[in-house]
């Protein structure tokens, strides 16, 4: 188990860090995972509506289920973790935050150098001039179009079968490549290519430091594991 004390030394003294968030820090929102029995909707799975081919098929109908998890975060604010990242941002020389969340929350929360590795549901992606844009929108047209060329709108989301786009991965690997230290808070390390990077940190060098509620396959590679909940171990590590 983690050593708290050695974690907040660790952790002022490193002048570089990367943090990984992934679904828990969310959770912790009241942010619905639209998995397992309560993420059904209209009898689909997420899997049969995240993907271009679902799209293609039928835009309105997945423009209709990102409607509904646009309406399911309404009202929903960052918690005592996204508010921790902030000022552990402000007190790293280098510092940068990936996150598998797609709901905005670290942004809003005021977290600056931050790649969202699966998108953003609060951005829109042009499917003919690829321009993107913020759209809050609830309810949203269904379906929209590009005020500049016409052409459909699609959400900014990477879906199932999709690549990662390549600048944020580019600027992941290179965080990764200088870190000293290493975050990961609230995710499962099983999805990829999330589940690596914790290998790849190591690799460099880094201290890395689990933050999750139970152990997962990353916890026999990180050199430290806390078991808790990130919007309450996150703010122990930050506070003077």
């Amino acid at each position: 188990m983690g050593d708290i004390t050695e974690v907040k030394k660790r952790l002022r003294e490193a002048r570089s860090v990367t943090v990984l968030t992934g679904a828990g820090v969310s959770a912790e929102s009241g942010v619905p995972t639209f998995r397992g029995k309560d993420g059904l909707w209209r009898n689909y799975a997420p899997e049969d509506l995240a993907t271009p081919e679902a799209f293609a098929r039928d835009p309105s109908l997945v423009w209709e289920w990102y409607n509904m998890r646009r309406e399911k975060l309404l009202g929903i604010e960052p918690n005592a973790a996204h508010m921790a990242l902030v000022e552990m941002e402000r007190k790293t020389e280098d510092f940068t935050l990936i996150t598998q969340n797609v709901d905005g929350l670290h942004g809003r929360a005021g977290s600056g150098n931050l790649l969202e590795l699966h998108g953003n549901i609060w951005k829109v992606r042009c499917t003919r001039c690829r321009s993107i844009e913020d759209n809050d929108d609830v309810p949203i047209d269904i379906p929209p179009y590009c005020a500049t060329c016409g052409c459909i709108l699609r959400p900014h989301i990477v879906w199932f079968g999709e690549m990662l786009h390549e600048d944020v991965l580019e600027a992941v690997y290179a965080s990764l490549g200088r870190c000293e230290m290493m975050i990961v808070a609230g995710t499962s390390g099983i999805i990829q290519p999330a589940a690596s990077f914790v290998a790849m940190a190591k690799r460099i060098g880094a201290h890395v430091v689990e933050i999750n509620l139970e152990e997962t396959p990353n916890s026999g590679v990180v050199d430290e594991t806390i078991l808790g909940k990130a919007g309450e171990v996150l703010p122990g590590l930050i506070d003077d």
